[in-house]
């Protein structure tokens, strides 16, 4: 069994895709042409994005996001977590924590995405096995 993706329900899938590309720069996989669902390349796991709309329709209650109180997180891994901080805040990301290093060897920041959803910029664990 592999993990193939996750997705999250959101309002306005379009929009949603256009402020991860911009804000951290992910290739789009795939794009429904109704809008109601897409995909965005981010290695062997794709970021998959489904409207509140059509989960409604296939009779779901979708709960909105709340970066003051996740249930989880999205975490997207680089080098260099100050710059990419500031290409997410360019784009609209909300800061949540400003960067900083943390006892076990990495640097994290978090934001939240214009759906409020929760997600840590960070960098590898050093010395990370």
């Amino acid at each position: 069994m592999i993990f193939r993706y996750s997705i999250l329900y959101v309002d306005d899938v379009p929009a949603t895709v256009a402020f991860y590309q911009k804000a951290f720069s992910l290739e789009l996989g795939f794009l429904h042409e109704g809008g109601d669902y897409a995909e965005l390349k981010t290695g062997d796991t794709k970021l998959a994005f489904s409207s509140t709309a059509l989960m409604t329709q296939l009779g779901k209650s979708p709960a909105k996001a709340d970066p003051k109180h996740p249930t989880f997180e999205i975490a997207f891994e680089i080098d260099d977590v100050a710059t990419a901080l500031k290409t997410a805040l360019a784009a609209g990301a909300t800061l949540v924590q400003d960067a900083r290093e943390e006892p076990w060897g990495q640097t994290t920041s978090y934001v939240s995405d214009p759906n409020g959803y929760l997600i840590e910029i960070c960098s590898p664990v050093a010395n990370a096995g």
